[in-house]
């Protein structure tokens, strides 16, 4: 069996400009940060992003590397709304094609399906469908039912966070959710996992169930070790989201000075100048 562990550096050196891509994680949960935080080191722009968004998004648009955002919403949960994204939207900086989280999820079924679209009955009645005039309604040929047909959303390389994989790209999550990883994986022609932590096959059922494995190697392109990956969003349970940086981001966000300081303290650095300026962050607070 092959081994695909790369660098986080050679996986994103695979992402172009213009690429559609899907980032895996809900909002602020096991979002795949350590690869979002590569791609701002790089010049990689005009990029749609498909994705159940948090502060992915919200880094990617403050740096205007988004052209157009397909999303079912944007979180950092425990705050409501990430306000780079908001600012980003506010500007009419992107291109939006918004959807209810029931349809968005058909979108990547129908994806990974390798079909057109899907006839769903959720968006039916609802403001999403003048919001997006792309999407059409079709008649079923067995009744007179109509059906919203979701269009398809095929994505160029999904980013996926998860606790654990091997060198093969068999990929386990623990938490309490897969937060449809899978899905993105299964909707694109390349998947970059990144993990918390590389283990051997053998390994794979030493923590959680044979339920826990989210997708098969046949899905992933490339594995990143990369510890503390999903920071400052959670990884559970390897551990929670980090509160008191999260609210430090978000109120930095709305101050441009304090952004400014911001990306020079945690953002124009590599991964290893990133943890470390979040645990000095924690030590000034007096924090562990």
């Amino acid at each position: 069996m092959s081994d695909k562990r790369v660098s986080i550096e050679e996986a994103v050196a695979t992402i172009e400009s213009g690429m559609t891509i899907g980032i895996g994680g809900w909002g602020s949960r096991r979002k795949p940060m350590a690869l979002v935080r590569e791609i701002l080191r790089r010049d990689i722009t005009d990029l749609t992003v498909v994705a159940f968004g948090g502060p992915d998004v919200g880094l990617l648009a403050a740096a205007g590397r988004i052209r157009k955002l397909v999303y079912g919403f944007v979180s950092l949960d425990s705050i409501p709304l990430d306000p780079l994204f908001t600012q980003a939207r506010e500007r009419g900086e992107l291109e939006i094609e918004e959807y209810d989280e029931g349809m968005f999820v058909a979108g990547l079924r129908a994806a990974n399906a390798r079909l057109d679209f899907l006839p769903i009955l959720a968006g039916l009645g609802s403001d999403v469908l003048p919001a997006n005039p792309r999407v059409r309604t079709v008649r079923s040929p067995y009744s007179d039912a109509e059906y919203v047909a979701m269009p398809a959303l095929p994505l160029d390389i999904a980013l996926v966070h998860v606790n654990r994989a091997d060198e093969q790209g068999n990929a386990q999550y623990l938490g309490p959710d897969p937060y449809f990883d899978d899905l993105f994986a299964m909707a694109a022609e390349r998947t970059i996992v990144s993990t918390e932590k590389v283990v051997p096959t053998s390994a794979l059922l030493d923590e959680g169930s044979f339920h826990t494995l989210l997708f098969s190697r046949i899905y992933a392109s490339a594995v990143v070790e990369a510890p503390r990956g999903a920071h400052f969003t959670t990884c559970a349970p390897d551990y929670d989201r980090d509160e008191a940086f999260q609210k430090h981001y978000a109120a930095s966000a709305k101050d441009p000075d304090a952004w400014t300081e911001f990306e020079r303290t945690f953002l124009h650095t590599d991964e290893a100048g990133y943890h470390a300026a979040v645990a000095r962050f924690h030590a000034d607070r007096g924090e562990s």
